[in-house]
């Protein structure tokens, strides 16, 4: 059945806009996404739905339109478009780009005259070649409803865009008393106050339906208008030209000359790159997998078929001679096991192995979407071995001259662990290797890479997202899921060899070999041994929390003299804004805004203790909700087991999640408490954190060059007072504390691309003030702004930026028409080449210190690493020596123009060893 859908962008994207509150729907750049997001829910769940075999989205170019030519009051009264709206048009473009949906506006006229053209040519079959079976329009504009017949439907919006009723005509008729093409009648003599048309007073659509039906149409009662009695009579004959001009304008155009035909909205596959660069760019990350769940049946013309890979599930006695014959030394083999794994517990169940076809390193997939699945591919039941089978699997993962090859490898290794077989030999990470190609990309899952790099789908679709942190499969009766398996395993072969050649030429190689890799086994050691924690304690300071939430509640109630919900966003306006007459914050959709940001601004205006209580009831809530959090992810051996991801952060930080241990509050004495629940475990002496000094600020000196950064750090002076003696011309001792915290302030900013505003606003003085400080410290240090300019103008010509190490960040934004996208990728370009630096020594100096215990047959360990600290654990007797090994390999991890301080301290808790 052929289906025309057409929908009115500007209509629905504003309707959107409106449904959801904009302060929710943002990117961590700034940019406000919630129309965006919005329209693409709705157009997901109308493609679900309607299941349309062509498409069109139509736009208004302006608000100038010939309508506006006949009559300048047309429309006038609309509001300003909200700052917040603005640019998402664009953005919402670029979806329908990626999604292959022709988008159609046209200079002088409105969406709907667009769309009622192409719904007139498809209810004229063979005029273009097409022919419809049925037309359906999504608009929240009603003028539409004019179009409805037998075979075109109205998709109206009754709620947000979440909702859409079904007008045909027999509901236009129901709703309004008259026929479809008597609906611009109606509404002329009605009016419609949206489009500043202003229609008969004392006539509603009742009257204007009732006359309709004496008189049959506008011209009928135009004819008859005299015999019409009463006031409503009298009121239509005095506004009747108003009436015939409404009639006029509200007639959408039948005829407009298009640049597409209807045979070019046929509906084409979506481009799967696309969709990820710009879903990822827009962090739609669950939009994106509810498009690919619905969708996931969709013809692509990316992928060929799904794969059936010929391979043998393995009897006992089989194993050692296939792993002898297929995966010899110096020969990759594609991995991928079966098992459960979560919360540093795990087994596994299954592995899959693929030797030999494949592609050539660095080869590429042909135009037709075919690859060498050639090979030998088997999967072996664990459960089942024999001792001579366990053996020979154990000896191969073990092997450091056998490769392996992986997707997501730390979980997997995990698994294999539980069962006393560590893995050697990692040659290679799919996902590791599709992160360094696309670093912003949310997901690596290996279904879309191998439809992307491969043109194949896997044998079945994937269940699990890599780096979640779980897998659970089973071997069923049928072998279904080995064959799964095989599937997978024969893909990351086949994935490596092409993505291989992708690293190479994003100059990632050497950083995949040389840090990602190796790091993989550090942090699969980090994940199995994780830290111990003092649950009594934990379960006091949870209580000690609650207590506090309590009381801050009260303080709360008696400061205003009756009780309110603190949680919720609309009570709390009625209190500030009506009963408490407060200064007014940012205008939303649901009101003055109550977010943290702006009850802290109120707060240093107003001082006033319902706030104090309010924000204190905020802060220990959310202690408490951590503690809550650390006391269920307590494991059954008393520590917490965190999962560290490498594949998050486009920067190349680690990320940490169930629990998330590099959030940890840390600015407030109350919030470090909560570090002193995590203590040293049985069997050894002492906690160590180690952490570097002021890196990212030592990473500028280096970068930039500038000799008055590079003196002070050489000189041992303390940095801020050395700064701020220069910028305010007073000499160090007569910096005062307030200098230093601007001066401290600003450097940190620039390194992150802070403006004279965004530094007027966190020091809380004018952005004059703050603009004469930037100017003041850039005088006194132009290597540093010299390198700024420079830094951001490199990237706008090569398209990314790079780390110390090679780590690239592709920036596509610094040519973006979109201002405020433009300033976000430049505030990036900024911040990624000494945030990634900083990033890349980290984990240079983890692989370093692990190396070094290692060597020295220490006990001790590193258990975590949160942004720029290392927390150790270490063995009685060996405090002196680790101490001296950290110093040593930390201060080491990278050769800069500055030494790299690194403090050290020790205790029995995270909290005592804080230096």
């Amino acid at each position: 059945m052929s289906r025309l859908l057409l929908l009115d962008g500007h209509s629905l994207a504003y309707r959107a806009f409106f449904a959801l509150p904009a302060e929710n729907f943002s990117t961590t750049t700034g940019q406000t996404t919630n129309a965006v997001y919005g329209f693409t829910a709705m157009l997901i769940n109308v493609l679900r739905d309607e299941d349309p075999t062509h498409l069109a989205v139509a736009f208004d170019v302006s608000r100038q339109t010939f309508r506006t030519e006949q009559y300048a009051e047309y429309k006038a009264t609309r509001s300003a478009t909200p700052d917040e709206f603005r640019g998402q048009v664009s953005l919402l473009k670029e979806v329908l780009d990626a999604l292959r949906i022709r988008h159609v506006e046209v200079d002088g006229y409105e969406a709907d005259d667009i769309i009622a053209t192409l719904a007139t040519r498809a209810n004229e079959p063979g005029a273009e070649g097409a022919s419809f079976d049925e037309v359906l329009i999504v608009t929240g504009d009603r003028d539409a409803f004019q179009l409805v017949t037998d075979s075109t439907t109205v998709l109206y919006p009754v709620k947000g865009v979440s909702e859409l009723a079904r007008m045909t005509p027999d509901a236009v008729e129901a709703r309004y008393g008259v026929r479809p093409e008597r609906y611009p009648d109606l509404a002329a003599m009605v009016g419609e106050s949206s489009d500043n048309l202003p229609g008969v007073p004392g006539v509603g659509p009742k009257t204007a339906a009732k006359w309709l039906g004496l008189y049959g149409d506008l011209t009928g009662i135009v004819a008859n208008v005299t015999a019409i009695k009463g006031k409503a009579g009298e009121n239509l004959r005095a506004h009747l030209d108003g009436v015939l001009r409404n009639r006029r304008l509200n007639a959408l155009v039948r005829d407009v000359a298009l640049p597409v035909t209807l045979d070019d909205l046929e509906r084409a596959s979506w481009d799967r790159d696309e969709v990820h660069r710009v879903f990822d760019s827009l962090e739609f990350r669950v939009l994106r997998d509810r498009l690919f769940a619905t969708f996931e049946s969709a013809p692509e013309e990316t992928a060929g078929e799904a794969v059936e890979v010929d391979g043998v599930v393995l009897e006992p006695a089989e194993v050692p001679g296939w792993l002898e014959r297929h995966a010899p030394a110096g020969v990759p083999v594609g991995v991928a096991v079966l098992g459960t794994w979560a919360k540093g517990e795990g087994d596994a169940e299954g592995l899959a192995l693929a030797a030999g076809g494949g592609m050539p390193q660095g080869g590429v997939v042909t135009d037709d979407g075919a690859a060498d699945a050639g090979g030998a591919v088997a999967f072996v039941a664990l459960p089942d071995l024999d001792p001579a089978a366990e053996t020979a699997v154990g000896a191969w993962l073990g092997d450091p001259a056998r490769p392996k090859v992986f997707h997501d490898a730390k979980p997997q290794m995990r698994m294999l662990g539980e069962r006393g077989w560590p893995v050697a030999g990692l040659a290679g990470d799919t996902a590791l290797s599709a992160y360094l190609v696309r670093p912003d990309q949310r997901s690596y899952d290996l279904a879309d890479l191998s439809v992307r790099y491969l043109h194949r789908e896997l044998l079945a679709p994937e269940k699990e997202q890599a780096g979640q942190g779980t897998l659970d499969f089973a071997v069923g009766e049928n072998d279904t899921e080995a064959r799964r398996a095989m599937s997978r395993a024969r893909a990351v072969l086949d994935l490596w060899h092409v993505l291989s050649g992708k690293v190479e030429e994003s100059g990632g190689t050497e950083l995949l070999r040389d840090i990602e890799l190796p790091l993989v086994h550090v942090l699969a050691g980090m994940e199995r041994v994780g830290i111990a924690a003092d649950l009594p304690a934990l379960e006091e300071l949870e209580s000690h929390f609650a207590t506090k939430v309590d009381q801050a509640q009260a303080d709360a109630f008696d400061a205003i003299g009756h009780e309110v919900n603190l949680g919720s966003p609309k009570q709390l306006q009625v209190v500030l804004f009506e009963e408490l007459d407060m200064p007014k914050t940012k205008k939303t959709k649901t009101g003055w805004t109550t977010d943290a940001d702006a009850l802290a601004d109120l707060f240093v205006k107003t001082e006033h203790p319902f706030l104090e209580a309010l924000l204190r009831h905020r802060d220990a809530t959310r202690l408490r909700v951590t503690a809550e959090g650390l006391i269920k992810s307590i494991a059954p051996d008393g520590r917490i087991h965190t999962t560290y991801q490498q594949t998050i952060a486009a920067t190349g930080r680690l990320s940490s999640t169930d629990p998330n241990l590099q959030n940890i509050p840390i600015r407030t004495d109350e919030g470090r408490r909560i570090r002193s629940v995590f203590v040293v475990g049985e069997g050894y002496e002492t906690l160590m954190s180690a952490d570097y000094s002021q890196i990212e600020m030592r990473i500028m000196a280096h970068l930039s060059g500038d000799e008055g950064l590079i003196e002070a750090y050489q000189s041992g002076e303390d940095l801020h007072r050395f700064v701020g003696s220069r910028v305010f011309g007073v000499p160090p001792e007569g910096v005062t504390p307030a200098m230093r915290s601007k001066v401290k302030a600003m450097s940190y900013g620039l390194a992150y691309g802070l403006s004279a505003f965004g530094l007027s606003k966190q020091l809380s003085i004018s952005t004059a003030e703050a603009k004469g400080l930037m100017d003041e410290y850039f005088l006194r240090f132009g290597g540093v702004r010299d390198y700024l300019r420079q830094v951001v103008d490199d990237a706008r010509a090569v398209g990314y930026t790079e780390t110390m190490f090679g780590r690239r960040r592709y920036l596509p934004d610094l040519d973006s028409g979109n201002r405020q996208r433009r300033e976000m990728a430049e505030r990036m370009a900024l911040n990624a080449p000494i945030q990634g630096s900083a990033a890349d020594i980290v984990k240079v100096a983890m692989l370093a210190v692990d190396a070094g215990l290692r060597e020295a047959d220490l006990s001790s360990r590193v258990l975590l690493q949160v942004h720029d600290e290392l927390v150790l654990e270490v063995a009685p007797g060996e405090l002196d020596a680790v101490t001296d090994l950290v110093r040593r390999h930390m201060g080491g991890a990278a050769d800069l123009a500055v030494p790299l301080e690194v403090n050290i301290g020790t205790g029995r808790s995270w909290q005592d060893a804080e230096h």
